[in-house]
């Protein structure tokens, strides 16, 4: 993951919230409260989507620091080497595989091949915006509590509760879990749950 200083992250060491904002706010917390034999046991999770940041936390605050700042310059570096096509205008070009009646019948629209590709994905996107919203917050949930509960009890029933969509039983069954590791993992699941009822009233008034 490409992470930068303004990556909004949470943090905990053990069962406890150690701090949550702007990755560099984040580790500059984390020096500050965690002693230096416990950094081992750190764990940051970027927001959007859960992943463990890995982070390098051995030497002096400025030493850490440094480092982060040199990573993030570097990796926004290496993303703006990446960009192609027209990227004043937010075009990128990449690479699409089709078969061959695909590319006829794409030529064959009004505006060409790129025009009807951005067309068919707006279309798709607005379509299934619920769906892979519900999609994208089960995932990032279950990253979190598989890295955080995944020993604590009633963990596969809570999975199986966020993955089925039911906010009720989830609550039910990770209502003993520690209370910060409780807490963030019913925001994270509350997004789900709230994309999949939407998802769910889509579906019934399209019957």
């Amino acid at each position: 993951m490409n992470e930068t200083v303004q990556t909004k992250c949470i943090a905990f060491i053990g069962d406890k919230r150690v701090a949550r904002g702007d990755l560099e706010q984040v580790v500059a917390k984390i020096l500050e409260v965690v002693e230096p034999g416990d950094l081992a046991g750190v764990l940051v999770f970027d927001c959007a989507d859960s992943r463990v940041v890995e982070l390098d936390l051995r030497g002096s605050r400025e030493e850490v620091l440094g480092r982060l700042a040199t990573k993030g310059k570097t990796a926004a570096g290496q993303l703006a080497k990446k960009k192609r096509g027209r990227p004043k205008l937010g075009v990128v070009a990449r690479e699409v595989t089709l078969l061959p009646r695909h590319w006829e019948w794409l030529s064959s629209q009004p505006g060409g091949a790129s025009v009807a590709l951005r067309k068919l994905v707006e279309r798709a996107r607005r379509e299934n915006s619920h769906r892979d919203e519900a999609r994208r917050a089960q995932e990032s949930c279950y990253r979190f509590i598989s890295a955080m509960a995944g020993n604590l009890s009633h963990f596969e029933e809570a999975a199986r509760a966020l993955f089925a969509g039911e906010g009720e039983i989830f609550a039910r069954e990770i209502a003993f879990w520690p209370e910060d590791i409780r807490a963030h993992s019913a925001v994270l699941a509350q997004a789900a749950f709230v994309n999949a009822r939407a998802v769910g009233a889509t579906g019934r008034k399209s019957r």
